[in-house]
């Protein structure tokens, strides 16, 4: 099994902006979605806060969309793609967000 890591990208609204009712709606589809994933959830990850991009040249450039990140096991990147259904991202109709998928290859040094 391999390891890979999913990347939340877009407008996410903070959790301090949620009122209680719809933080409560929000972890309820996360807490749905993971348990949906079970086993294959090998670190549910954090939402991203605050960011900075910094140039080669030391100036600052434009930070992503980014906002999180998860870690999974799965057989291959189609299985990792498949945990994907019912993401509380995906599933708000908006078609706003992506989530990036990519393998963590193991370093051998």
């Amino acid at each position: 099994m391999a390891r890979y890591i999913m990347i939340y990208n877009g407008p996410a609204t903070p959790m301090d902006e949620f009122t209680a009712e719809q933080s409560e709606q929000q972890m309820q589809a996360w807490g749905a979605w993971m348990g949906k994933v079970g086993d294959a959830m090998v670190d549910m990850g954090s939402p991203f806060g605050e960011r900075a991009a910094v140039r080669a040249d030391g100036s600052a450039g434009t930070p992503s969309a980014l906002n999180g990140y998860s870690i999974v096991e799965a057989a291959d990147l189609e299985a990792a793609k498949a945990l994907c259904e019912g993401h509380p991202f995906l599933s708000d109709g908006r078609d706003v967000f992506s989530v990036e998928i990519f393998e963590l290859v193991p370093v051998e040094m």
